[in-house]
């Protein structure tokens, strides 16, 4: 279903030997979630594993889509409009390796991201041949903050929220950093 944890599915799938799911377990959010942004991490994508979909129209009508029924590209979907994922189909490799693996990228995971925080994930989309994180480094935003929300000092694509946030801080945050990073680097 949509709704569970990109994590439970990353660790059911180690369970099952089952490989190239264990990206999930480094992207905070549920599928659904992963579905509508093509989410990855670690050099893997979502939508490379999808099966079909399930959706659900605003009159409550299910529909039966499969990815030739999307644009898909990096972190964004695009598909029929008005519908939300109920359920996905996916589809990964034997691997009797893959418990093993997802251990291994999440602790390259907690040594360069602010793992074990409170935070709104991976913020920016890279731009073409860049990242994100070293043009906000460039403008000097590591650190900078705004009520509880402030720019993580390991990883600059990272908000984080120390426990004081707002939604409003965070926001305020998102649009200085677009606003600083568009004067300073175009």
């Amino acid at each position: 279903g949509a709704g569970v944890a990109g994590a439970k599915l990353a660790r059911f799938c180690a369970r099952e030997n089952l490989s190239g799911a264990e990206f999930f377990a480094g992207i905070p959010g549920l599928v659904g979630g992963a579905l509508a942004m093509n989410a990855g991490a670690f050099g893997g994508e979502t939508w490379k594993h999808v099966v079909s979909v399930e959706t659900i129209d605003r009159h409550g009508v299910i529909h039966q889509r499969t990815p030739q029924d999307y644009r898909i590209a990096y972190r964004s979907v695009q598909g029929p409009k008005d519908e939300w994922f109920v359920s996905a189909l996916l589809k990964f490799d034997a691997d009797m390796n893959a418990s093993i693996n997802i251990k291994q990228l999440l602790a390259k995971r907690a040594e360069t991201q602010p793992t074990g925080t409170a935070n709104c994930g991976s913020v920016f989309r890279n731009p073409e041949n860049d990242y994100a994180a070293r043009l906000i480094e460039q403008c000097g935003l590591k650190g900078k903050r705004i009520g509880g929300a402030v720019v993580s000092e390991k990883h600059a694509n990272f908000i984080i929220n120390d426990q004081q946030a707002t939604a409003s801080d965070i926001e305020t945050l998102i649009e200085l950093i677009q606003k600083m990073v568009k004067e300073q680097t175009g």
